[in-house]
């Protein structure tokens, strides 16, 4: 048997997509594994290859049940549709953090929601840098962070810039061990909030990302940074629709049961609640009568709607809810508890924090 171990990384970096789901959809699924690898540029040999090619295969059958059948939303192709279940986990890295890390309250007050426009894109300001690849490393917190910090420093000061995560990644710290040690193996949005107040971060130019751990930094220029953050209260829908809505971009986070998604707006109902992965809530709308939350994912462009997914919202009252019976897998904290209740689709609601005090070191 091939260990999974060994191919951990094999995967290179996610490429825009070339063949959509409705390229397949007119060619009857009639789709090869050695056309995907001419497609994405990549190569393998011996068992690899064979059991990539198994992967393949099962990602098409589910890819083409889902598509012919009614969903709103559609299955597609990326650079990951021939990972395996540990390596799509690595894509992830999400840890929530315990009480004792951060605010747990926000003094954000929360508007009517009849208040609030209709919809927002923050993209539409230009506050939101390209979409970033984490690349095989469960670093989704240090993006989710890096993310809302860029965000909030360009709507304090009018200067969008490209900030770096693998610092974040090299040098926080992570001594209550919140499900991970830090870096490529799991920590909180708050944990790097925290660490930024006093640490400004570089420019990505001046710290690159290297998708592994590597050694702390300290010595690169900071070029940005915030003064605080603040923490929304859990599960709270009005909260959150008014952050995003009045603030800005948030991190959030989620059960990212959503690997295979292309396009269209997100409602599958047998979405998790096991919450494993950060990501940045950068508006939300409404699509056919729909209403959505639109997040900024860390896998590239080539996954989803070029970066970003569209999972649907119920509205104040009808958030589903669940019970997040794993915290092992995301609080992982000492002493943490051993169940969670989580609201919203892939539980959206249940995490959410944002960067204040952004500010362009001169």
């Amino acid at each position: 048997m091939l260990s999974i171990a060994c191919l951990v990384g094999a995967a290179p970096s996610p490429v825009a997509r070339r063949t959509t789901s409705a390229d397949l959809a007119a060619r009857g699924y009639a789709y090869t594994f050695d056309e995907y690898l001419t497609e994405y540029g990549k190569s393998y040999t011996g068992a690899e290859y064979e059991m990539r090619k198994c992967l393949f295969a099962q990602a098409m059958e589910k890819i083409k049940a889902h598509n012919t059948g009614t969903s709103s939303w559609k299955m597609g192709l990326s650079a990951h549709t021939d990972r395996m279940p540990s390596e799509w986990a690595q894509l992830k890295g999400y840890k929530r953090a315990s009480a004792s890390q951060g605010p747990t309250k926000s003094p954000l007050s929360a508007k009517p929601l009849r208040d609030l426009p209709d919809s927002i894109d923050w993209r539409e300001k230009n506050v939101v840098t390209p979409v970033k690849d984490q690349e095989a490393c469960g670093s989704c917190w240090a993006f989710s962070a890096t993310e809302t910090i860029e965000s909030n420093v360009a709507i304090a000061t009018g200067t969008l810039l490209t900030l770096a995560p693998q610092e974040l990644v090299d040098c926080v710290p992570n001594p209550d061990e919140c499900g991970g040690t830090g870096g490529c193996e799991g920590a909180t949005q708050p944990i790097a909030f925290n660490w930024t107040v006093n640490h400004p971060m570089p420019l990505e130019t001046s710290y690159p990302y290297k998708g592994r751990d590597g050694t702390c930094q300290l010595a690169k220029q900071g070029a940005a940074g915030i003064k605080g953050f603040e923490h929304l209260p859990a599960n709270d829908y009005t909260s959150l629709m008014t952050a995003v809505a009045t603030v800005g971009p948030v991190a959030i986070s989620v059960d990212a049961s959503w690997m295979m998604y292309e396009s269209g707006v997100y409602d599958d109902a047998s979405c998790g609640t096991t919450i494993d992965h950060a990501v940045q809530l950068v508006g939300y709308g409404t699509d056919g009568g729909v209403d959505y939350w639109l997040v900024r994912n860390s896998w590239g462009t080539g996954w989803g709607e070029e970066g970003y997914i569209r999972i649907k919202r119920f509205g104040e009252g009808n958030e589903p809810c669940g019970i997040d019976e794993h915290p092992d897998q995301g609080t992982g904290c000492k002493g943490g508890p051993s169940s969670m209740k989580v609201c919203g689709l892939c539980g959206i609601l249940s995490d959410s924090s944002y960067a204040t005090g952004g500010f362009v070191v001169e």
